[in-house]
């Protein structure tokens, strides 16, 4: 008899999770994605959402299901070692993933999103998913929970330039992990490139008159260190450590709401 009760459903028997089912469980969705993250970073930023999904679950009862490391990333085709799937495939697999629980009367997905650039597709995913079933599947995308003040508490007045790919949350959270795979001596140069004479902003737009125009962009239009925006040299292990309280402290007290109350909001909004 096992002296802990099991959260991840890769380590439940079949039989085990059948016995669960009458609790109603939330199953937590974890995806993520194998890129860049400039230099000094290891390439599988999944297993950081992969290891935070692990201690929310651990901590709020619900059981999260193994990681879908790959997601839609075509901006970072051009580095070689990223494995990135085409929008539609991503879709598929959604949808795939969803379709095996809700087939088994399992409606209580909450999707765990360690990729921003995943969530267009999931939006798309969700909705074609609400039309057909009924079930309301909420996201969470995990590296923009933190509001502009838990980002203050933490960097102080180095919080403006702290945020954006290459540089933090990811990076100060790898050190908080993985810091034995970082390569901080790495980074000689956090320079952008400008696109048509204007100052690209995020992975996907250029600056004109102090407003994103978006167009499509790879990263190495926009930076030959795959730096896309932030500092890494302000990241720490201490920062990380704090990151990662606040997005599981987050998550758990949603997944707490969405246990007592948005379950039954969802029923509502889908008749």
């Amino acid at each position: 008899m096992p002296k802990t009760r099991k959260t991840l459903l890769r380590e439940l028997t079949w039989v085990e999770l059948r016995e669960r089912l009458p609790e109603n469980p939330i199953i937590l969705l974890p995806f993520g994605s194998h890129e860049e993250q400039g230099p000094h970073a290891p390439m599988g930023d999944y297993a950081l959402t992969e290891r935070i999904a692990e201690l929310v679950a651990e901590r709020s009862g619900a059981l999260a299901a193994p990681i879908i490391p790959f997601g839609y990333a075509d901006y970072f085709r051009p580095i070689p070692g990223g494995i990135q799937l085409r929008a539609e495939t991503f879709a598929m697999v959604l949808d795939d993933i969803c379709a095996n629980f809700l087939n088994h009367g399992i409606k209580r997905l909450v999707i765990f999103n360690g990729h921003s650039g995943n969530y267009p597709v999931i939006d798309q995913t969700t909705r074609l998913i609400k039309q057909r079933t009924g079930v309301v599947i909420p996201c969470l995308n995990v590296w923009r929970l933190m509001t502009p003040e838990a980002y203050k508490d933490i960097y102080g007045d180095k919080a403006g330039e702290a945020f954006g790919h290459g540089a933090d949350p990811l990076t100060s959270v790898y050190m908080h992990f993985y810091p034995d795979l970082m390569r901080m001596d790495l980074i000689q140069s956090t320079a952008k490139k400008r696109v048509w004479d204007l100052p690209t902003s995020a992975l996907n737009a250029v600056k004109f008159r102090g407003v994103d125009v978006n167009i499509p962009l790879d990263v190495n239009e926009i930076t030959d260190s795959g730096i896309a925006g932030g500092n890494p040299r302000v990241a720490s292990a201490e920062a990380g450590a704090k990151i990662v309280d606040y997005i599981v402290e987050f998550t758990v007290a949603f997944l707490k709401h969405f246990d007592q109350t948005a379950s039954q909001a969802a029923k509502e909004i889908s008749r």
